[in-house]
């Protein structure tokens, strides 16, 4: 696949009711060179108007408006006009919430909202990540709600990976998947998939912190296994899914007897990422080896290709998404083009894939409850 490496201009458009939010975004966003800023809207009216106008290659909406909230209106003009939509946002439970609502709207990604008196000092820092994001939702394909084509498509024929290394002791099965801009929508829409008795799933969301939890809430209410953000010390048990914490530490298994329990680290970010899913898949090769499953979902960025390597090379088996089932085709196709997945699948296909996998090992070792 050839893809240009010369970055494209992307024209933003700011949709936020506060005066001084609108005027920090316009600074931060307009110091890359290749973001526009082409408008910045008070309110839904002026923003349905702008977006008829100029056309904007991605919005910045803020969740909480007087006159309609964000949700409302990206529910009201995303069918319209299929624009990304990156969701501005408070670090309050009502705001994550809400956020997350958006997110299974058709958001490609969520922005914290800095308190007021802190932007000053952390607007450089800030904006570097925002600009970040907001290039690359410029490439995002926006997925209304929860649908991903279903009609079946033959899987890629899998690259030769690197050479394996030496095999270490397996540990007990386990599940891992690696996810950032999209993974909301295909985490919400894979998880329900897997029956109540599965083996253990570990996962890594890329979301800021004070998300992940009512993230891990809502897939609870929806799926048969048990969902909830991990804590350190946390046991690894069958049925059950850990969502690493979102913002602060990286996370990990290491062993616990027969089984497994979650340590949660400090450390530098890894690729730009804090969870990093290399830390969480790499943990996973150590311990795991041949009675492991993984699969990088959609997201940007590389994080995950070489975690997801690492358990190829110990044995395990790995799949990445599809270019077309992909919000941001980055983090899989990263996997897919350093040999880390065996296969890639459209999003749909992948939990019974996995399931399957874990089945066909030689050497499985329950992992007990």
């Amino acid at each position: 696949m050839v893809r240009s490496s010369a970055p494209r201009v992307v024209k933003v458009l700011i949709v936020d009711d506060s005066a001084m939010v609108r005027k920090v975004l316009t600074m931060g966003l307009s110091s890359d060179r290749f973001i526009q800023v082409v408008g910045a809207a008070s309110n839904p009216d002026t923003a349905w108007k702008m977006i008829q106008d100029l056309r904007p290659d991605v919005i910045t909406l803020d969740v909480e408006m007087p006159e309609m909230d964000g949700i409302s209106f990206l529910r009201a003009f995303l069918p319209k006009a299929r624009i990304p939509t990156v969701m501005i946002s408070a670090h309050t439970r009502d705001g994550a919430q809400t956020s997350i609502d958006a997110m299974e709207a058709g958001a490609v990604d969520i922005i914290p909202k800095p308190a007021l008196a802190g932007l000053a000092s952390g607007l450089p820092a800030m904006m570097a990540d925002i600009c970040a994001r907001v290039r690359a939702a410029a490439d995002a394909h926006v997925m209304l709600g929860r649908t991903h084509p279903s009609a079946p498509r033959a899987p890629l024929a899998a690259r030769p990976s690197a050479p394996r290394a030496p095999r270490a002791a397996a540990g007990p099965e386990i599940l891992a998947l690696g996810s950032s801009t999209g993974g909301v929508q295909a985490l919400g829409a894979i998880l329900p998939m897997f029956p109540a008795d599965c083996p253990p799933i570990v996962i890594v969301q890329h979301m800021p912190e004070a998300f992940t939890g009512p993230f891990a809430n809502r897939l609870d209410g929806t799926c048969t296994v048990t969902v909830r953000e991990a804590q350190d010390g946390d046991t690894v048990e069958p049925g059950c899914v850990l969502i690493a914490p979102g913002g602060k530490r990286h996370m990990e298994i290491v062993p616990n007897g027969r089984g497994y329990r979650i340590r949660l680290v400090e450390g530098p970010a890894v690729c730009f990422s804090r969870p990093s899913v290399d830390v969480l898949f790499n943990s996973v090769a150590r311990l795991a080896g041949p009675n492991a499953v993984a699969a990088i979902l959609t997201g940007m960025g590389r994080d995950g290709s070489a975690g997801l390597l690492a358990i190829r090379q110990a044995g395990g088996r790995t799949l990445a998404q599809d270019e077309e089932t992909s919000v941001v085709y980055g983090m899989p196709m990263a996997a897919w083009e350093n040999g880390a997945a065996e296969v890639a699948l459209p999003l749909e296909d992948i939990p019974a894939r996995m399931l399957a996998m874990l089945a066909q090992r030689p050497h499985r070792t329950e992992l007990r409850a």
